[in-house]
C-alpha cells in the first residue's frame, strides 16, 4: 500500500484502486521530470528503508520501485537511535519497514467480485476466519490485489501472520515497534511483496519534508486566486459603469430623438388635420362662383367670410327680402337665414342684410349625390 492511501486511510477515506492506479502513474509522470539525484535529495522519491534480520545482523535494503539496493549491515541488536547516527540525512529520512522471511507468512489467494475491490481489507478481514486457522484479532494482515479478470472478478492474495511471530522474541523488537512505518513479506527471491501488514494505527507517521513549502504554495495560490478574482471583479465593475455611462448617453440622445419625433409627428398630424377640414369644406372659388349665379345685379358683398363651417354675408341689395330664396337649394351649404333685420337706405333705394348659412362637407355632398337626393 502506498503512503497517500496510509494517509488517507487514517482519517477514514477509502480509495479506489483505480483512484490509486491513476494516482501513481501522475506522480510517477512528474517525477520523471526531475533527476533521480534531485528526487533522492528533496525527499520526493517513493523509496523506503528495509530493515532484514539476517544471520545475527540487520541488513538495511533501501528499496525504489523495482530496484533494491544494499546499504550496510550492522551488527544485531541495533537501536532506532543508532541508525539516526550512522545513516546519512536522506537514508534517514526514508520510511523503515521489516521485512519477514516468506516463511512467516500464510499467503492464500482469493477471488473476488470486482465490486469488492474497494473494501478489500474490510473482505479480508471477514476471509480470515474461513482460509486460515486464526481468527483476526490474533494476527496481523493484508491484501494486494494481483489483477482483475474479464469476468467482472479479481485476483487477491491474502497474506496473514501470527501475531506471536511479530511481537515475540523473534519477532520486531520491542525498541523498533514504535519506529516503523511498516512490516513487509519477503517471497521466495528475497523481493518484497509491496504489503503492510502493521495496523494503520501503529504505524510511524514520517514528517513530508515538502510539506511546508506544500503550504506555503497552496497560500501563493490562494493569494493569487484572491488577487486574480479581486483585479477580474474591479475589471468587471469598471465596465459596467463605463456601460452604465454610455447606455445613459444613448439613452438621453434616444430621448431627444423621440421628442423631435414626437414634435414632427404632431406636426404631420395637424397639418393633416388642417388639410382634412379643408378639404371637408367647399373651396373659396367653389363658393362665390355659386354666390355669383343666384346673387341678383343689384346686389353688392361687404364682407365675405367662411369660417367653421359657417358661410357669412353682408351687403346691400335692392332685392334683399328675396336674397334667402335666392340662396336655398345650393349644393354648397345650406339652411340660409337672415340675421336680424333689414336695414334701409332710402337715398339709395337699397336694404342692407346679414345672411349666414351652414357649408356642407364634402363628404355629405357626395352622399346626397349617391343616394340621388333632390338639391336644396
Amino acid at each position: 500500500m502506498t503512503a497517500w492511501r496510509d494517509n488517507l486511510e487514517r482519517i477514514g477515506v477509502r480509495v479506489m484502486p483505480e483512484a490509486g492506479g491513476f494516482w501513481r502513474w501522475w506522480q510517477q509522470a512528474l517525477l520523471t521530470w526531475l533527476p533521480a539525484r534531485w528526487q533522492w535529495q528533496l525527499g520526493l522519491s517513493q523509496s523506503r528503508l528495509l530493515l532484514q534480520p539476517v544471520a545475527g545482523q540487520l541488513r538495511l535494503l533501501r528499496q525504489h520501485d523495482e530496484s533494491i539496493d544494499a546499504v550496510a549491515d550492522l551488527p544485531w541488536p541495533v537501536r532506532p537511535e543508532d541508525l539516526h547516527r550512522l545513516l546519512p540525512t536522506a537514508l534517514d529520512a526514508l520510511p523503515r519497514h521489516w521485512l519477514l522471511p516468506e516463511d512467516a507468512a500464510l499467503r492464500r489467494p482469493l477471488r473476488l467480485p470486482a465490486a469488492a475491490a474497494a473494501r478489500l481489507q474490510d473482505v479480508a478481514r471477514f476471509e480470515i476466519d474461513r482460509q486460515t486457522p486464526f481468527q483476526a484479532e490474533q494476527v496481523y494482515f493484508d491484501v494486494r490485489l494481483l489483477h482483475r479478470r474479464d469476468d467482472d472478478q479479481i485476483d487477491a492474495e491474502l497474506l496473514v501472520v501470527p501475531r506471536r511471530l511479530v511481537d515475540g522474541a523473534n519477532g520486531v523488537a520491542a525498541e523498533w515497534s514504535s519506529a516503523l512505518a511498516g512490516i513487509d513479506v519477503a517471497n521466495a527471491s528475497g523481493v518484497p511483496l509491496g504489503v503492510n501488514l502493521l495496523p494503520p494505527s501503529q504505524r510511524l507517521r514520517h514528517r513530508d519534508p515538502m510539506r511546508r513549502w506544500n503550504l506555503l504554495l497552496a497560500l501563493a495560490g490562494l493569494a493569487l486566486v484572491a488577487v486574480a478574482g479581486w483585479r477580474l471583479l474591479d475589471n468587471r465593475r469598471e465596465a459596467a459603469e463605463a456601460l452604465r455611462a454610455q447606455v445613459q448617453a444613448s439613452a438621453g440622445r434616444a430621448r431627444l430623438v423621440a421628442a423631435e419625433r414626437q414634435q414632427l409627428v404632431d406636426l404631420v398630424q395637424g397639418a393633416a388635420f388642417f388639410e382634412q377640414q379643408r378639404a371637408a369644406q367647399p373651396t373659396v372659388l367653389e363658393v362665390w362662383n355659386e354666390l355669383s349665379k343666384r346673387l341678383p345685379s343689384g346686389s353688392y358683398l361687404e364682407k365675405f367670410s367662411m369660417e367653421g363651417g359657417q358661410l357669412q354675408l353682408i351687403g346691400l341689395s335692392n332685392e334683399a327680402s328675396s336674397l334667402v330664396r335666392r340662396l336655398e337649394g345650393a349644393p354648397l351649404w345650406h339652411a340660409p337665414s337672415l340675421t336680424g333685420v333689414l336695414q334701409s337706405d332710402a337715398g339709395r333705394g337699397v336694404d342692407r342684410f346679414t345672411i349666414t348659412a351652414r357649408l356642407d362637407s364634402t363628404d355629405t355632398r357626395k352622399k346626397e349625390a349617391g343616394n340621388g337626393a333632390p338639391q336644396r
